[in-house]
Parts: structure tokens; sequence; C-alpha cells
């Protein structure tokens, strides 16, 4: 058996790295930048990025616009080509990270991600979700190479509200679940071949730093502050969920949240929190130990996380709705096929209803 592994080319993470280090690892990579920032880093951190760029290479800014969607990655492309980038720099949330990396690689320049946010697995990935203009999920598109340089400012990230590290600690709780899954039935990760024993390690530990670190994490971040923890939950959240999902692969967690898309009461409610509740679903749906659905269970209620349909939008949601929800994630070519147990829509839909009733139980109970 063939085994897979794929990995960014270079990680950069500590406080004050945009400041310290940008300039350089752009230099290494070209002359020209072309920068995409979602908007609200074009305003509050702008200036501080200009002064870190500023001499050491030329760029030019532009802001992404709402959706990582054909039209936009087109739209981006044009002006990178007739600027004449020589290298593709993404700065922000997930969407606009993969914007860049899209428009990287369709114009076949190196990419450079800087997150702003530890709200997804996205930025280490040479994976890219493209959305229609709407925010529907429209399909997975696999780049030719991982970034070249992922850069994470551990202070940008202390500066950001809290919602959006919890939401990758979101993200990244499916990250082991999915990968163990994998491994189990032998499914191909984002390569589309089974994954090394070093992919499923690293989604362990990756799990493991947010059991044991959340919290804390949590708490230094609603403070604005850097800690040990906070540094290690970000790891966890950019790092190791990245090359645990990409290298070790993806199951029902991602297909459920991509099923949850077609609802619009669900737009509003961020990936990782979408993917929390994939993953509670996908517990029921998995038939796993009690002790570790009560652990899961516990550590989303302690960091914030949703355990409930109410808790994404979906209060009322009637069966036909939630049905749609099933149906979708079960779609030919959807992750959901990777799970080692019998799947139907009918058994995807039990297990949403199940994940929701429990999530209501221990809201109760609390």
């Amino acid at each position: 058996m063939i085994t897979t592994a794929i990995f960014p080319g270079r990680y950069v993470q500590g406080a004050d790295a945009i400041k310290l280090c940008l300039g350089e690892e752009l230099s290494r990579l070209g002359k020209k930048a072309l920068v995409l920032q979602d908007p609200f880093v074009n305003q509050t951190l702008g200036g501080m990025i200009a002064g870190a760029l500023d001499g050491k290479i030329d760029f030019q800014v532009e802001v992404f616009n709402s959706e990582c969607s054909d039209e936009e990655i087109a739209r981006i492309s044009s002006l990178a080509k007739a600027y004449g980038a020589e290298v593709v720099v993404g700065m922000g949330g997930g969407k606009t990270l993969d914007t860049a990396k899209a428009t990287g690689a369709a114009l076949k320049l190196p990419i450079a991600i800087v997150p702003t946010l530890a709200s997804t697995d996205a930025p280490c990935s040479s994976l890219v979700v493209i959305y229609t203009q709407e925010g529907q999920f429209k399909r997975y598109l696999m780049i030719p190479r991982n970034p070249d340089v992922v850069l994470v400012d551990s202070k940008v990230i202390a500066q950001a509200p809290v919602r959006f590290l919890v939401s990758g600690i979101g993200d990244a709780l499916a990250t082991w679940f999915e990968a163990e899954d994998c491994r189990i039935k032998l499914a191909g990760n984002m390569t589309t071949r089974p994954g090394p024993m070093s992919a499923f390690g690293l989604a362990r530990l990756c799990y493991d730093t947010l059991l044991k670190y959340g919290v804390l994490a949590k708490s230094a971040c609603e403070q604005q502050q850097v800690t040990p923890a906070l540094e290690h939950v970000i790891e966890a959240n950019t790092l190791l969920s990245g090359l645990g999902f990409e290298s070790g692969g993806l199951a029902a967690a991602h297909a459920i949240h991509n099923g949850l898309t077609v609802l619009p009461q669900t737009h509003s409610y961020w990936h990782g929190e979408k993917v929390a509740f994939g993953t509670l679903a996908m517990l029921m749906l998995t038939d796993r130990d009690p002790e570790i659905i009560d652990t899961v269970y516990t550590f989303c209620q302690q960091v914030g996380l949703p355990i409930t349909l109410e808790d994404i939008g979906l209060k009322q949601v009637s069966d036909e709705e939630l049905m749609k929800v099933a149906k979708a994630a079960c779609n030919e070519g959807e992750t959901m096929h990777n799970e080692p147990c019998e799947i139907s829509p009918e058994n995807v839909m039990a297990a949403l209803r199940a994940a929701d009733a429990e999530g209501r139980r221990r809201k109760l109970a609390a």
C-alpha cells in the first residue's frame, strides 16, 4: 500500500511574527507581491503590514470581496497578472486565504498565507473550498502544492474576538475522529491515497492538545494575552489540524457541515461551529464509546461550541429540511463515504436528531 502526506513549505508562528519575519519570508519568494486582505485586516492592520513590508518587497494591496467563488478568484487573478505579481499573499480569514491559494495556483506563483484568525485549518493546506456567490458550498479544489509559507502572528490572533478561536477549535476537534475513521477504512486522504502513521499521530496530538489547553487558551484570548496555552491551541487549530485533515483524511463531520450549508438559516454561523455540531452527529452515527461522547460534549460546553441544532440557527428545523441536509451530506464524492459504517441519508438524519437531543438534555441538566 502506498501512503502519501503533504505539508506546507515553511511554518512560522509567534508574537510579532508579521513585524519581525514577514518581509524576510516574502522576499525569499519574489520581488513583487499581490497582497489580498479581508476588509477587517485592511482597516485595522493595513498600516502595520505596510510598515513590515516597506523596503523589503514591492507590493499591491487588494481587498477580498466576501466569498471564495469562481468569480472572485477570476477577479483577483486578473489583478495579479496586470500588476506582474511574483507572489500571491493571503491575509485574513479562511475564505480570503482560500482565494489567495486558488489565485496563486491558477497563475503558477508562490503562495504565502498569513492567517489573522485561528478560526480554521485552511492556512496550511492545498485544499480550497469553493462557494457560490451566495455562500453555498459548491466544490473542493485541490491546488498542485501547499502554500510556500504560512506565517501566524500570535499577538494578532489574541486581539481577535474569542469566537474566532473557538470556531477554530470546533474545526480542529473533528480532525482526529475523521482521520481515525479514514485509517480504519483505509480511505484516501486529500491526495486520494491513505495517509502515513505520522498523519494519524499528528491528528491525535491535535485532539489531545485541544482537550488539555482549550479552556485556558480561550481565557487568554478573552484577555487578549499571548500565553503558552494560547500558542499551543493556535498551533493545533492551524498546523496540526491542517496536517491531520489533509494527510489523514476527512469524513462525516465535514460532509455534514457541507450539508448544513444548503439551509440559509445556518449561513451566519461559522465553518468551525457547524463542523463541531457535525462532529457530535458523527459520534452518534459511528457508535463511539459513550465515554468519548461525554468527553466531547463536555468540552464543547466548556469552550462554548454548539451542541444543539438551535445553536446553529435550526431551532424549528423540520424533518424535510433536515433530510435535505442529510442528502447533501451523502452526495456522491462527499467525504461521508470515508466512514467505516453503513451510510444513508436516513442514518445521517437520525444522527443529527440524536446529537441535538443529547445536547438539549445536557442544557436542561446544566
